[in-house]
């Protein structure tokens, strides 16, 4: 018999949410099966069997929130799986007959003398009629809480009790039990009607609500959002970038590029390979503030916003400014997949020096980006959109153009430095060869 724990989840982080099981009490399991999915504060993690045997107890149910290390289910011996998941001989998993006491109870003992530890409990529950039908942790369970195993409903469809069913059956009870108090003591108050069941607190009568669980990942963005903007002094300041010469690259080289390298020659190399130039130039917005110090990183590991099912995750490309453009372009396909796939690892998340967002894939045209803390600076790229554009005092002309959005953390940057750090991300857009130069 062995323990199903929470397996260590990495640093800082110390606990999940089980968001589901993929087994269930009494099915057979082998050495690294997936028994569960758990959801942390990032990723989703697989918890597997360490080995063989059958699923005895499940401890712990989905969504229910649970601590690196805890033990969120058994898995017992697959000699015992019978007699464990009440799949015994006929007579231990018949009901009683009526009018059962020791002389019913009895024949169900004598069925489990192999196993001496199944047969207490079995005979424990043949007196209360559904022992055969009943997991080791729902008796256990009923033991320590007082509660007749026959009086409890099973929401299995073949009418198993699993600790659920005990749990909650334990939660009625006392209410039911408790003795009400004197209607004559009571003063007497207007008396407020009830909200219908399943009804939001603050719908309108005849309005249709639904009430749904927020995932923890979703949670955890929103508190740090929040946490975001209450502890950084955070600006956004914008500028325009004209695309003409990028999108010519594009469309002379794509072929040959993505024939030679086997990846699309994207947008991200360009504006990854800018990012890291602008950087160099302006470190304080590749640092972290740490209490009272700052900390100057001379490593560039980017940040590239996804959007997921479960919400935004910021996989890293590490140390973007070694890596060439077909190079960077194939680490985002790569991170960019896995996120998609809900299959990222805590190590694609962890760190990162500086964040690329682009909600121009979705048409935004204009918007103000949040830091991802403790970074102190994100750059927002958006829609490219054909614009009037004044060549000189004579000339006009339509030209590519895209609004770009530095946030910054004004604690440690200045506003001159924020707003020259994205005029050179500008100036090395529209001017590709320079990104060359730049290294």
């Amino acid at each position: 018999m062995s323990e199903i724990k929470v397996p260590d989840l990495g640093e800082s982080i110390s606990e999940g949410t089980i968001y589901k099981w993929l087994v269930k009490e009494g099915d057979t399991v082998g050495q690294g099966d997936v028994l569960a999915e758990l959801e942390t504060d990032k990723v989703n993690l697989e918890i597997s069997a360490e080995e063989d045997g059958v699923i005895s107890s499940i401890l712990r149910q989905a969504g229910e929130n649970v601590a690196v290390g805890e033990a969120i289910g058994i898995i017992g011996s697959a000699a015992a799986a019978p007699q464990a998941a009440g799949g015994g001989k006929p007579e231990a998993a018949a009901p009683p007959q009526v009018g059962s006491g020791p002389a019913a109870a009895a024949p169900v003992a004598a069925a489990a003398e192999p196993a001496a530890a199944v047969t207490a409990a079995a005979a424990e529950g043949a007196a209360a009629g559904t022992a055969a039908l009943a997991s080791p942790g729902a008796r256990k369970l009923a033991r320590e809480r007082g509660i007749d195993l026959g009086e409890v409903s099973a929401r299995d469809p073949i009418g198993r009790i699993g600790q659920a069913d005990v749990t909650g059956h334990g939660a009625a009870v006392p209410q039911a039990a408790a003795p009400a108090a004197p209607a004559p003591q009571a003063r007497p108050e207007p008396v407020k009607p009830a909200a219908p069941a399943g009804k939001a607190p603050h719908a309108e009568d005849g309005k249709a609500t639904e009430r749904k669980r927020m995932s923890r990942r979703r949670l955890t963005i929103a508190s740090r959002l929040v946490e975001a903007q209450q502890t950084a002094a955070m600006l956004t300041t914008f500028n325009e970038v004209d695309m003409t010469a990028i999108l010519d690259i594009r469309k002379r080289r794509k072929d040959a590029f993505k024939e030679k390298h086997e990846v699309g020659l994207g947008f991200m190399s360009f504006f990854t390979k800018a990012v890291i130039g602008a950087l160099k130039a302006y470190p304080l917005l590749n640092a972290e503030i740490d209490g009272e110090d700052l900390l100057l990183k001379k490593y560039y590991d980017i940040g590239i916003a996804v959007a997921a099912k479960e919400g935004l995750v910021v996989p890293v490309v590490r140390d973007a400014d070694r890596l060439s453009f077909p190079e960077i372009e194939r680490q985002i396909g790569i991170l960019a997949s896995k996120a998609r796939a809900n299959t990222l690892s805590l190590p694609d998340l962890q760190g990162g020096t500086f964040t690329i967002t682009n909600g121009g894939v979705f048409g935004s045209l204009l918007s103000t980006p949040i830091l991802n803390t403790p970074q102190v600076g994100i750059l927002g790229m958006h829609k490219i959109q054909l614009r009037p554009i004044a060549l000189d005092e004579e000339r006009m002309a339509n030209r590519p153009m895209m609004y770009i959005a530095l946030s910054y953390d004004h604690r440690i940057v200045d506003g001159s430095e924020a707003v020259s750090f994205l005029v050179k991300v500008k100036e090395l857009l529209e001017d590709p060869e320079a990104l060359l130069l730049e290294g």
